[in-house]
């Protein structure tokens, strides 16, 4: 039975860049998102902690509390990521009968990569690891791991798939301890510029209609030159319970987010079917400079959780969309409405000042070229986002947000004050911004989430200022609400 070691550090959470309102360790670094799943009431976020498995659980997706490391390293050397899941039916033999959690996740030691089973009887408060780990021995392969492991209710049968260099590997069980190799995907489909890793797999609506299922396939992309960093692209299609089809062109690719830091996003197995909502979130950093942000105690955190769907866009192609999970509103401490304004090549200054809140507007224009909100305001620093008309894209502008002085994992600067764009095309001159701000981490869901830009910021304490603002013509900024968000801790 693992030990319950890493006992919780004691802090007020109000360090200098601490978010408030997005789940961070007390201390210590949190990276790829682990085992998410919900049992009992409770939303479990496990946690890549230096090879460890991190935990914290909450009631509300909003809340957490801090629990001691759940799975720790042993002589089968780190663990890795993985998955969790509720084997309601005991297929495993190994709750008595009754239901219990599973974890599958990759052992790392001396270079090998190889994937184990732990499981709790307890809500997750202590692992008993399998006896005949590995599971899955390594099939010859120097990346092999993060299993994402889902019940296919077609075929009555555990699957799971698993990162396997540049494309993924689709196993089957009955018991999820003896698992069959079924297929393979990957190859001259969507970008290689990188490993694949953290893969997740499962099925949404199109637009709502239950008749018209499709299959998700998430993966995400190390660090590389390419794409400046690590980053993430989806696939959607058909998965029988053994092979899965891309529906889209091979070469096409579809990228997850329009920022820098948003990675490793899986989403939470077992949510009731009477909530009906597939929930995700990822870390809130990039390989290119995993820990190399000025925080400390801590070092990295979670996006806000994401309702995802898929929808028919407005070019007609069909997208995953991402919103906001609706429980972030009980966060809100009244409202902040805005008259609506025309700003036309200038700026107009927002009787608003705050480092933790979320901003709703709507923007249309006739011939401005550029125009936004400049967040996080002061005389030296400032956050734009907004829209390029001309150049048909939207953007996230960094280089002003304060300090940039962060260096790359491989050693230099890594480049970090940088504009972000994400082509973006709509005829009706008209965008929605729904836009969250938590002192360092800034999220943007564009048109209802069609676009979704994340970034890490890191301005000084008294630029909390906001602005809008407009070039090369006038853009008409109406239903302007701001909501200041109170601190979870």
């Amino acid at each position: 039975m693992e030990r319950r070691q890493g006992m919780i550090a004691q802090t007020d959470y109000k360090e200098l860049y601490r978010p408030q309102f997005h789940l961070t360790p007390p201390a210590g670094p949190m990276s790829d998102p682990n085992g998410m799943v919900f049992f009992e009431g409770e939303y479990h976020q496990f946690y890549q902690y230096s090879g460890q498995w991190g935990h914290a659980v909450s009631t509300d997706l909003v809340h957490w509390e801090h629990l001691p490391l759940a799975l720790v390293r042993d002589e089968l050397g780190d663990c890795w990521s993985g998955s969790a899941v509720v084997d309601w039916d005991d297929s495993s033999g190994l709750f008595g009968g009754s239901a219990g959690l599973v974890a599958l996740f990759t052992h790392f030691k001396d270079g090998l990569q190889s994937l184990s089973l732990a499981y709790s009887a307890d809500r997750g408060r202590t692992w008993i690891k399998y006896a005949g780990n590995p599971v899955i021995p390594n099939p010859g392969l120097k990346d092999f791991r993060d299993p994402k492991v889902l019940r296919h209710k077609e075929s009555g049968k555990w699957v799971m798939v698993v990162s396997a260099d540049q494309c993924v590997h689709f196993y089957s069980s009955d018991n999820l301890i003896d698992w069959t190799f079924e297929s393979e995907f990957g190859e001259g489909q969507g970008s290689h510029v990188a490993v694949w890793e953290c893969p997740d797999l499962f099925a949404l609506p199109i637009d709502g209609n239950p008749d018209r299922l499709k299959w998700v396939l998430h993966v995400s992309l190390g660090d590389n030159a390419e794409t400046d960093g690590s980053t993430a692209q989806y696939f959607i299609g058909e998965f029988d319970g053994r092979t899965f089809v891309n529906d889209l062109p091979a070469a096409e690719v579809r990228w997850t987010d329009y920022g820098q830091d948003f990675y490793a996003a899986v989403s939470y197995s077992d949510v009731p079917d009477e909530d009906g909502r597939r929930i995700w979130l990822g870390w809130t950093s990039n390989w290119k400079y995993p820990f190399e942000g000025p925080t400390e105690p801590w070092k990295g955190g979670m996006s806000i959780p994401r309702s995802l769907s898929l929808k028919t866009l407005q070019d007609g192609t069909i997208g995953l969309v991402q919103q906001p999970a609706q429980e972030l509103q009980r966060l809100r401490e009244g409202r902040r409405e805005f008259q609506p304004a025309v700003v036309g090549d200038g700026a107009l200054s927002l009787d608003f000042s705050g480092s933790s809140y979320e901003l709703v507007t709507e923007i249309e224009w006739e011939d401005a070229e550029e125009f936004g909100i400049r967040l996080c305001v002061s005389d030296r620093e400032a956050t734009a986002v907004g829209y390029s008309p001309n150049n048909a894209c939207l953007f996230l502008d960094r280089t002003r947000s304060g300090f940039s002085d962060i260096q790359s994992r491989s050693g230099g600067p890594a480049g970090f004050a940088k504009r972000f764009e994400a082509p973006y095309s709509t005829a009706e001159r008209r965008v929605k911004l729904h836009v969250f701000v938590d002192v360092s981490i800034v999220e943007v869901f564009v048109d209802d989430g069609e676009r979704v830009i994340t970034s890490l910021i890191y301005p000084d304490a008294a630029s909390g200022s906001l602005e809008l603002y407009a070039s090369g013509g006038s853009a008409l900024f109406s239903n302007l609400n701001i909501y200041p968000l109170r601190s979870i801790w």
